[in-house]
């Protein structure tokens, strides 16, 4: 059974995201795509610093880069493309649409990842359900994205 607070967690981060984007695109169109991305992150930078010291983490856990697979530093050169493609998709097709792709292309994604176990993720069994489940949010995005 799914726990409600990680769901509760999982849709904050959904809501905030749309936020983000939204906010992300009003900065691009005064400042520039690269300069806003840029800024985006050193404000991030800086807001991950104040909450390490606020909870007094330390810096202990940096040892241990050596054991971190390649793959998983490509968040930070992902996180670039995410938000470069958010601010420069939003102002043209507007937040549902481009929410909207995102959600479907981000499921597809999922499902895969999921059934294949990859990159040190838990294998959880596809069924063919996954695929309806797809097709009908894929139907649903179509709906929306209808002029």
């Amino acid at each position: 059974m799914v726990n409600l607070f990680y769901l509760f967690l999982a849709a904050l981060s959904g809501a905030a995201m749309a936020l983000q984007g939204t906010f992300n695109a009003s900065l691009g169109k005064i400042i520039g795509l690269w300069e806003s991305t840029l800024l985006i992150h050193i404000i991030g930078v800086i807001t991950v610093i104040v909450i390490m010291i606020a909870v007094g983490c330390g810096l202990n856990n940096y040892g241990k880069l050596g054991q971190v697979p390649w793959y998983a530093f490509l968040g930070g050169v992902l996180n670039v493309l995410i938000i470069y493609a958010v601010i420069r998709s939003i102002p043209q097709i507007g937040v549902g649409n481009a929410t909207t792709a995102i959600i479907v292309a981000q499921i597809s994604t999922a499902v895969l990842i999921d059934a294949l176990g990859a990159f040190g993720m838990k294998k959880i069994g596809f069924q063919y359900l996954d695929i309806l489940g797809i097709l009908l949010l894929a139907a649903g995005a179509k709906l929306l994205l209808m002029d």
